[in-house]
């Protein structure tokens, strides 16, 4: 198994569905991808560990895939520069990062389309597709975008673009997770925190009434 980098693009479409269900061909038409090859990389996603398959549909480990896109994806998928030509704009010049970061000097980082209008440097995509994939998704392109932030961004760049890209993907380390379900259930007024806090409040009331008792007969 080796994974290819449309694999990474194929999770990241899946992501912004936000759990939601999803078919070869659905996921095929946004990423101008054939189904034959959205089928293999997912595939392939799924024997790297990052996604639980089960009857051939599922969802990105979170957790996984933000390790492999944060510490990884720069060495496996090395983005490549070239000369000035017209273009879609990514990394820092395309949202969110061009909200976020001051403007830099010199032309934007682009990618090479026919239906770009941005003058700048190219900037090797992940994926041939990707840039018809952005243009129909704009949750995908900021993600797209920010992978392209810590593929090619400077240290502050890239410390922002990974920011931004924990925040989309929703991974949460364990004991967060915890905290905020727990937060989750006593907000909804789940029944074993209504419980708990029923019998907080009546042992509370029995520890007063030894204390009075106690206090009484000394």
């Amino acid at each position: 198994m080796s994974l290819k980098p449309q694999d990474i693009c194929i999770l990241l479409k899946i992501v912004v569905l936000d759990g939601g269900p999803w078919s070869y061909g659905q996921l095929a038409c946004g990423l101008g991808m054939s189904a034959s090859e959205v089928h293999a990389g997912v595939k392939r996603a799924a024997e790297a560990g990052f996604m639980r398959l089960e009857r051939s549909w599922g969802t990105p480990d979170a957790c996984a895939l933000e390790e492999f896109l944060v510490h990884g994806l720069k060495y496996a998928f090395a983005a490549t520069r070239g000369g000035l030509t017209l273009g879609i704009p990514t990394a820092h010049a395309a949202p969110p990062l061009n909200r976020l970061l001051a403007l830099r000097d010199g032309p934007p980082l682009v990618w090479p389309h026919e239906s770009g209008t941005v003058r700048g440097h190219q900037l090797s995509p992940l994926y041939k597709s990707v840039p018809v994939a952005a243009q129909r998704d704009a949750r995908l392109y900021e993600l797209l975008a920010l992978v392209d932030g810590i593929r090619a961004g400077n240290a502050h760049e890239r410390e922002i673009a990974v920011r931004e890209l924990r925040a989309r993907l929703g991974a949460q380390r364990p004991l967060a997770r915890i905290i905020s379900l727990t937060r989750t259930r006593l907000a909804d007024g789940a029944p074993g925190a209504a419980a708990a806090q029923s019998r907080r409040g009546s042992n509370g009331e029995e520890a007063k009434r030894i204390y009075r008792r106690r206090h009484r007969d000394s």
